[in-house]
């Protein structure tokens, strides 16, 4: 008898248990997301803003290059 119920429990889920047990449900760790993390998402979302920016702030440079010299 207690190897039947023995394999029930190795049976049953983690959550079935807890319930079974009267516990509440396991709490989620929650994981910090860092500055990096937020740029790769950033940049998978958008691949193309890298050339963008560059070739915005080339131009903005090329403008100012030649007001400076007029």
């Amino acid at each position: 008898m207690y190897k039947i119920v023995l394999d029930k429990l190795k049976i049953m889920g983690e959550a079935k248990r807890r319930e079974k047990l009267g516990l509440p449900p396991r709490e989620k760790k929650k994981e910090k997301q860092t500055s990096k993390n937020q740029l790769n998402k950033i940049l998978n979302k958008y691949p193309y803003l890298p050339f963008i920016l560059g070739f915005s702030l080339l131009a903005i440079l090329i403008i100012d290059l030649v007001n400076y010299y007029k």
